[in-house]
């Protein structure tokens, strides 16, 4: 049964600003119950920190924010529930309890805030859950472990959770970056559902523009810490338009891939299986100089595979072999003592150290190199060096010092790919590295990876994003169930062929 009343949330003249960033400047934003906008906008444009300020999360900010007409501080996520204001991070696990069941999760805001008594009625609580669940046309069984769920269950459990506290607004950051096609869809028929039978507002922040164009009626634009402008969404509307109005400029989208001629074969993999039988008999090559990708679907093994290539993940049976010799990797020192390097998939979890400045991270995966006999760190040669690739990687940044918890995702990217620069490696694995990044940055980063293949590198990208794969890479491994289906000379390849291999086919 859908709520009759209207509530409006209005941002007028908000700014605000962290060490040496100005990254909100006099921002105006408006949206009423049974709304679906998106925010869209470059890498550092600002999208993200409004949406932290309207949950809580940036209680340094000025300006005005309207809850129905009337002023509202909101400097606590507390006070942000308060109002029915609720946020999906794209890092859910974040967010969630893993060790704790799903009906535990939906309900934990209850048991931590709303408990008249210490006694839990387990089966009141179970049932409450259940009901969530059922409203939103989840089928997740209450009583399993988070732990144990999916990418897109835990959103689910999360999108359950924020229902259950009568959200008015729900915002959902970069909710589709983790899921495959057919999970988007199912995110998209509960979102469709929460602003038909609930009245909710939904603020959709995504890089996926074409999904943008599906599922919302506006695209708000940020640019530089401000609103830029508001498009309505027609079939008239193309991703290019909304790319231009976000980047100031008219933006070439396809990427000019160096033709470059590789070497003899460098790295090998023969007959690979993992412990947990997510990977199963893949053998692979790569030349020096060439960009090996790995496409498929979420769930095909594609992050599996990387892991165990870098003694990440328990490695059951087969061979890795660079340069002839066979290497001994049970751990990611191993991998990095053999001269490999990861960029992975989870960047904030695994990739970088948030809480440590740009220049420490830079230089992470190559400390040694800057440490004298006695084992002191020279700190001039260490920040040299960060100096180095913050110019040489355009890492937008007020200086080496920032934490790397500041930078937009497109510059921790960067910062996670230039500690392995630094490192000078013979391979090169890339896991989906331009997840939740724009399309300036995607073009960044794939000039980086075009820059390290031709210096001779070994580099393998993995993605599930098949217009990637055509634009960077030479030849093309499609995984499908953790087994290679089929290698394909990138040049000659098709959307739909890859596509094809991609969903089981032979």
């Amino acid at each position: 049964m859908q709520r009759k009343d209207k509530v409006t949330l209005k941002v007028q003249g908000v700014s605000i600003e962290f060490p040496g960033v100005k990254a909100l400047s006099d921002v105006d934003f408006s949206i009423e119950t049974g709304e679906i906008r998106a925010i869209v906008g470059a890498n550092g444009a600002g999208k993200s920190t409004l949406m932290k300020v309207l949950a809580g999360a940036n209680p340094g900010y000025t300006g005005t924010i309207l809850y129905n007409d009337k002023p509202v501080d909101i400097k606590t996520p507390q006070k942000a529930k308060e109002l029915g204001i609720e946020i999906v991070y794209q890092e859910v696990d974040m967010a969630l309890f893993p060790a704790q069941t799903v009906a535990e999760n939906v309900m934990m805001n209850h048991l931590i805030n709303g408990m008249k008594t210490p006694i839990v009625n387990w089966n009141k609580l179970r049932n409450e859950a259940r009901e969530t669940l059922e409203r939103l046309h989840i089928q997740v069984d209450v009583n399993r472990l988070v732990g144990e769920l999916t990418l897109a269950e835990k959103q689910m459990v999360l999108i359950a959770r924020a229902v259950r506290e009568k959200c008015s607004f729900l915002i959902l950051d970069e909710p589709t970056a983790p899921l495959s096609i057919s999970e988007t869809k199912e995110l998209f028929d509960i979102v469709k559902g929460l602003i038909r039978e609930e009245n909710i507002a939904v603020m959709f922040i995504s890089h996926r523009l074409n999904e943008v164009m599906e599922i919302c009626e506006k695209v708000d634009v940020m640019r530089n810490g401000q609103m830029v402008g508001q498009i309505e969404v027609t079939p008239e509307l193309t991703s290019k338009m909304i790319v231009d109005m976000m980047l100031g400029k008219s933006f070439e989208e396809n990427f000019p891939k160096a033709v470059t001629e590789p070497g003899e074969v460098a790295f090998e993999v023969k007959h690979l299986w993992d412990a947990g039988g997510a990977v199963c008999d893949v053998s692979l090559n790569i030349r020096k100089g060439e960009i090996v990708g790995i496409s498929g679907l979420v769930g095909a093994g594609k992050t599996e595979l990387c892991k165990v290539l870098f003694g990440d993940r328990k490695r059951k049976e087969g061979q890795i072999l660079l340069h002839g010799k066979e290497l001994s990797i049970k751990s990611p020192t191993d991998a990095v003592k053999a001269g490999m390097g990861l960029v992975p998939e989870e960047r904030r979890k695994e990739g970088v150290l948030v809480d440590e400045p740009v220049y420490f991270n830079l230089s992470a995966a190559s400390l040694s190199s800057y440490c004298g006999p006695a084992g002191f760190v020279n700190k001039k040669e260490e920040l040299e060096n960060a100096r180095h690739y913050i110019d040489s990687l355009g890492v937008k940044t007020p200086s080496e010092n920032q934490l790397v918890r500041y930078l937009s995702g497109g510059n921790q990217q960067k910062v996670a790919v230039g500690k392995w620069l630094s490192a000078d490696c013979q391979v090169y694995i890339f896991d989906e590295p331009t997840k939740g990044v724009d399309v300036g940055a995607k073009h960044d980063i794939f000039q980086l990876i075009t820059d390290i293949a031709k210096a001779g590198k070994c580099v393998l990208y993995a993605t599930s994003e098949t217009a990637e794969i055509l634009a960077i890479t030479d030849r093309t491994y499609v995984m499908y169930g953790g087994r290679v289906t089929a290698e394909l000379k990138t040049a000659d390849a098709t959307e739909e062929e890859i596509m094809y291999y991609s969903t089981g086919g032979k």
